[in-house]
């Protein structure tokens, strides 16, 4: 056969060579030694989930902490699966966790001398190594319709072996010169398909940076590395890209070690060098009792789109997200509580291989230490940005009340034991949402030993003693004197004592006060808020309470 004529039949556009792409477009880059360079590759599919952004944290830990280059490639050649703006949204919602990428795919353009960074401009490269394989009698053209094929799958299926096109089942794989040039003739749409060499019993060996050493069955299939209208299949992009972009780490989930074998195969016959790979663990989660792997149908939390909508900082997701990639990331944070995650050594090694478990609980929990150290004027301005996408009925509130916000936020945040309230924008709009008039509600009951009408009197006695200007000593000290001449027990210890004694206890009485002025029989010091409320909002809020 004459592998040269075949392949100038079947490319006779493609006048490039595969060293032209390697030697003068995508030569070696000029990293440090040891510098690794990542990609993330989406697909424009609409549905950007929490699995990319967890193995995008991979990408770019690898790559930055060994000052190498992470990039983003965008994997759009099936044309089935774009969704119109998807690339928009995976490109923001990114942005939005704080991934940098160093060269890729851009909102407006492109960054970096690699690319394009979208697949479907780089037909002319995927057809040059296709050309390439076809030269060196690794490839050939396949005219099977899909009937053809079914009629394969089925009579494998009668005779109980594996399916696929391979060995004696591949119906073109020797088709001669003449057999092509008469089909091409006819106008016969066909694919190329890649000639394996592997056998159904052989065996590879493998270094998974994750998982170790993996012995994994061959490929064996003949598989479509180009499809009819000349599109790439996965398989084969990935191979041609990750090489001419010089990736040295794939990281992927471990869905994907089943395609291992044919990337492997074409990866070797090419002659180029396999990146590392390392195939991460699906990310569960606890299901009554039982692990599971989180599901798109089942659980929001799964897409990216939940914590932007929620409002979650993009630093609490890294940082719990570190928590489950690396094994030994919380003793370090322990032990380094004040440095930025950054310069924890992230590495392979401590990653599980077994199911990573998400818990929702835990990051709100972390959401909660990592606000604490965020100053309330950065909150804010948070808070006001989420609102502007995510909110905007709040948005004039917001504005209007800059600085009562920011006080309200600081509220309890100082001293040996702060107050760790804040979880995310939604949460945090909620928590305050009392200081609003047009969003104030009474949320909780009075206390049980307090009804209605007592509630009031006591409200009644606290508003003729009420002086803004009080400090925090004179203010309780007249509730306490307002509980003792209502037959409440001063201090709480001295109603445990004696409960016959006493109606309740002045904790009793403040609850009463406190559901009056921000409607919830929990919140940070009424003292504090209610001198960022004003006098006026104060005594409006109580005379309401008592006229109820």
């Amino acid at each position: 056969m004459d592998y040269k004529k075949l392949a100038d039949m079947l490319f006779p556009d493609i006048n490039e060579t595969v060293d032209y792409y390697e030697n003068e477009i995508f030569p070696q880059r000029n990293l440090p030694e040891g510098a690794k360079v990542t990609r993330l590759g989406p697909s424009p599919t609409g549905f950007i989930h929490l699995g990319n952004l967890y193995g995008a944290f991979v990408d770019e830990r690898l790559a930055h902490q060994s000052e190498g280059v992470f990039f983003l490639r965008i994997e759009d050649t099936d044309e089935k699966r774009k969704v119109d703006g998807a690339v928009e949204t995976i490109i923001s919602s990114l942005k939005y966790f704080g991934l940098n990428f160093d060269e890729g795919a851009l909102l407006d353009g492109e960054k970096g001398s690699y690319g394009p960074y979208y697949q479907s401009e780089r037909g002319k490269i995927y057809q040059c190594v296709a050309k390439y394989l076809v030269e060196q009698g690794r490839a050939y053209p396949c005219f099977c319709t899909e009937e053809e094929l079914e009629e394969i799958r089925k009579l494998q299926s009668e005779q109980t072996v594996n399916t696929g096109y391979y060995g004696k089942w591949a119906r073109d794989r020797n088709l001669t010169l003449e057999e092509v040039q008469s089909r091409l003739d006819n106008n016969e749409e066909f694919v190329i398909r890649f000639k394996s060499m592997g056998t159904e019993e052989g065996t590879f060996e493998i270094d998974d940076a994750i998982r170790g050493r993996l012995v994994i069955h061959e490929n064996y299939q003949d598989s479509v590395i180009l499809k009819a209208n000349g599109i790439p299949t996965y398989h084969f992009a990935h191979v041609v890209d990750d090489h001419l972009m010089r990736v040295t780490h794939v990281v992927r989930g471990e869905e994907w070690l089943s395609t291992l074998p044919i990337h492997y195969e074409i990866f070797t016959t090419l002659g180029w060098k396999v990146p590392v790979y390392c195939h991460t663990a699906h990310l569960m989660k606890m299901d009554n009792g039982s692990k599971r792997k989180l599901s798109k149908r089942k659980d929001p939390e799964l897409g990216l789109g939940y914590y932007m909508d929620l409002g979650y900082h993009p630093a609490a997701v890294r940082e719990y997200l570190l928590t489950i990639l690396n094994s030994n990331y919380e003793e370090w944070r322990m032990q380094n509580p004040d440095i930025p995650a950054e310069e924890f050594e992230f590495t392979l090694e401590k990653m599980s291989n077994s199911g990573a478990l998400f818990d929702l609980d835990k990051l709100n929990n972390i959401s909660k230490d990592v606000l604490l150290k965020v100053p309330a004027e950065e909150i804010y301005e948070f808070l006001l940005s989420w609102a502007r996408e995510h909110k905007t009925e709040i948005v004039n509130i917001l504005e209007d009340n800059k600085q009562s916000v920011i006080k309200l936020l600081s509220v309890g945040r100082s001293g040996d034991k702060p107050r760790k309230d804040l979880m995310y924008c939604q949460q945090i709009f909620n928590f305050i949402s009392y200081f609003f008039d047009e969003y104030f509600e009474i949320v909780e009951s009075y206390p049980e030993n307090i009804n209605t009408e007592e509630a009031k009197k006591l409200l009644k006695a606290y508003l003729e003693t009420y002086d803004h200007g009080d400090d925090q000593s004179q203010w309780f000290e007249k509730i306490r004197v307002i509980s003792q001449e209502s037959g409440y027990a001063a201090k709480p210890k001295d109603f445990k004592k004696n409960p016959d004694m006493y109606k309740g206890h002045v904790g009793d009485v403040s609850s009463v006060i406190r559901i009056a002025v921000v409607g919830r029989a929990s919140s940070p010091d009424v003292w504090e808020l209610q001198q960022i409320m004003g006098e006026e909002k104060v005594r409006r809020r109580i005379e309401k309470a008592i006229i109820e």
